[in-house]
């Protein structure tokens, strides 16, 4: 069952089975953009020993903890179902049946007329501990894109390559760069995470680290053959980190087959063990830098991530050079000129400036 959800030029489906945001289509400049992935299988080609969330992956949905748990890969936030609760129009409203790490999850995803944006919040209420958290659009880049992100520290690769012995990873693990045009690959060249694609049948993960003077988090994926944009946004103070899934054929096993392609995760969240070498330093750079690494729970309260997503026409195909807030208008530049000021909910993903940071440490050794 799933649940419509619409505004003046916008809309999405909500599937409860993993709480998973689908179908978003934004109507702008006189045509509809559906920038979300939807993977190629049917839920009986998915092995019983798989996570559940492979037989409905699609859209965009909350990793909680992001990485391995015992209710499969992401938790149980994208395992399990959700329950939907009255919510007014425009808006969709559920709780995670079961609780993570002790703490009862409430999602709410809300639209504005003539807003090209979905706005998303997940509050955690109560619990104990910290966890890895991250959202989990998936866009569709089945003709290539063009990436941009807000200031990045450095990019990093995974503990271990995501493929081995069943498909290929092509990236270098664990390794860490500052230019995302020229991160280590595992043939001893470099690639250009600006570019999708920019490998052959390969399954790969790389997480960029936000500059601590950042106001507004951004990630822009530009598919210049269908002339259009997709936007994530957040607030850095939160969610310090950009994740990139690039699922492009590298997986020769069920329910994957090597058909998996032209996918590129875009996964905005706080998850410091997503990081191969600087998760085990001590104290790891992000909180020495005044960032948080993972989402810490309030026993006595309520913690809450904010995110949003959207999409727009882009005809040019330029590569996006600026996002700016100012109000209640998101303006995006383009290298060679191009520009689309957009009206947004200027003051909702917070602005809460980063803790002081901490002295000094070394410098790190990019070259690990």
């Amino acid at each position: 069952m799933t649940h419509p959800i619409a505004a003046d030029g916008i809309r999405f489906d909500f599937r409860p089975r993993g709480g998973v945001l689908d179908g978003l289509c934004v109507t702008d400049e006189g045509r509809d953009i559906a920038p979300l992935h939807r993977a190629p299988w049917a839920a009986a080609e998915v092995p019983p020993d798989a996570p559940p969330h492979q037989a409905w992956l699609a859209g965009d949905f909350l990793a909680a903890p992001m990485g391995a748990s015992e209710h499969g890969l992401h938790g149980r936030a994208a395992n399990g179902d959700w329950q939907v609760l009255d919510a007014p129009a425009g808006t969709l409203r559920a709780v995670l049946s079961g609780a993570v790490e002790g703490a009862t999850v409430v999602k709410e995803l809300s639209l504005s007329d003539g807003h090209p944006f979905v706005y998303q919040r997940h509050l955690f209420i109560g619990g104990a501990g910290a966890l890895p958290v991250a959202n989990h659009a998936m866009v569709s880049v089945p003709n290539g894109a063009r990436l941009s992100f807000s200031r990045k520290r450095w990019w990093e690769t995974l503990a271990e390559p995501l493929e081995t012995t069943r498909g290929r990873s092509r990236l270098a693990y664990p390794r860490r760069a500052e230019d995302a045009a020229e991160f280590p690959a595992a043939d001893g060249g470099t690639v250009n995470l600006h570019r999708y694609p920019w490998g052959t049948a390969h399954e790969d993960f790389v997480a960029g680290v936000e500059d601590p003077a950042s106001r507004l988090g951004w990630t822009a994926v530009v598919r210049p053959e269908e002339g259009d944009l997709f936007l994530s946004l957040r607030n850095p103070a939160v969610l310090p980190m950009t994740m990139l899934w690039h699922s492009n054929g590298g997986r020769d096993y069920a329910p994957w087959n090597g058909r998996h392609k032209g996918c590129l995760g875009v996964e905005e969240g706080a998850a410091l063990p997503m990081l191969g070498l600087s998760a085990r330093e001590t104290p790891d750079p992000l909180s020495a830098a005044g960032q948080p690494p993972l989402l810490r729970l309030d026993p006595q309260g309520t913690v809450e991530v904010r995110h949003v997503i959207g999409a727009i026409a882009w005809p040019t195909g330029q590569s996006v050079a600026g996002v700016m807030l100012e109000g209640d208008v998101l303006t995006v530049t383009g290298d060679w000129g191009a520009e689309r000021r957009l009206p947004i909910r200027g003051g909702w993903l917070g602005g809460t400036a980063p803790q002081a940071p901490a002295p000094k440490k070394p410098a790190l050794d990019w070259d690990l």
